[in-house]
């Protein structure tokens, strides 16, 4: 009996973790394609931007970084899962690493959600461009 639970639980692990390994290589191939500014860069962009193309780019370069982070979100998510069914009775210390997990994930849904609303943003203006 002993045998099938260790097994299952390697089962288990080995396939989050392929899960993991696959989240983060797609995530990675994402990130790499879309366009990075540095902070200086974008803020000028922004505050320069009047024409349909410009804002369209900006519109775009938020959209990139929205999906970055959901999937970002998406590979935290999993860890989160994987940890909360780790826990152990004895004394507990804070954070405990599901705590970070759920923490690391509400925040990358938070900046996934503001990046959605600057790609809105600036969709709207470009529409409004034309």
């Amino acid at each position: 009996m002993k045998g099938r639970v260790k097994m299952r639980t390697r089962l288990g692990v080995g396939v989050i973790i392929v899960l993991l390994a696959t989240s983060l290589a797609v995530a990675h191939a994402q990130v790499a394609s879309a366009p990075h500014y540095t902070h200086m860069e974008l803020r000028k962009m922004m505050q320069e931007a009047h024409t349909e193309q410009q804002y369209t780019e900006l519109a775009s370069y938020f959209r990139s970084r929205q999906e970055a982070y959901e999937q970002q979100a998406h590979v935290e998510r999993l860890e989160w899962i994987r940890r909360s069914q780790d826990v152990t009775g004895g004394p507990a210390k804070y954070p405990r690493p599901v705590d970070s997990s759920k923490n690391r994930y509400d925040y990358l849904t938070y900046e996934a959600e503001q990046m959605s609303r600057r790609a809105e943003r600036y969709e709207s203006l470009s529409g409004k461009a034309q």
